[in-house]
């Protein structure tokens, strides 16, 4: 998730810099994303250290301390560590593209549901299972 670049490429007055990468999910909407960044290590005159966060080249806050949606600018969002949202969508994607053969057509409320097949409610739980560490 880090890795150390050493000195290429700093801004005045850096002494390091640490790439980084995290995937979000936004609690509200359900937008996920992914971003890179450059943490810059500096020192203040007074022999203070305080780091700069860099994305796509800007200045941008801290992503852990109040991250939001860029879907619905929500503030509920989950940080993951990177790969996690690509991961995601890449088994959605193959969800998708299922083979062609007989399809069931969708049961109403009113007929019930065939025996065997219990009916199934979404929760918040189910949407975030795929992000959830293999145990």
């Amino acid at each position: 998730m880090s890795d150390i670049t050493g000195q290429t490429g700093l801004r005045g007055g850096a002494s390091a810099v640490v790439n980084e990468s995290y995937s979000f999910a936004c609690m509200r909407c359900g937008h996920g994303w992914e971003q890179s960044y450059e943490i810059e290590h500096h020192t203040d005159a007074d022999g203070h250290e305080f780091v700069l966060y860099v994305a796509n080249g800007r200045v941008v806050p801290s992503p852990l301390s109040r991250p939001a949606c860029q879907n619905c600018d929500g503030h509920v969002v989950r940080i993951m560590r990177a790969g996690q949202v690509s991961s995601v969508l890449s088994a959605a994607r193959q969800r998708k593209a299922s083979p062609a053969g007989p399809v069931q057509a969708p049961v109403t409320a009113a007929e019930g549901h065939p025996e065997g097949q219990p009916q199934h409610h979404w929760h918040l739980s189910d949407l975030l299972h795929p992000f959830r560490k293999a145990s």
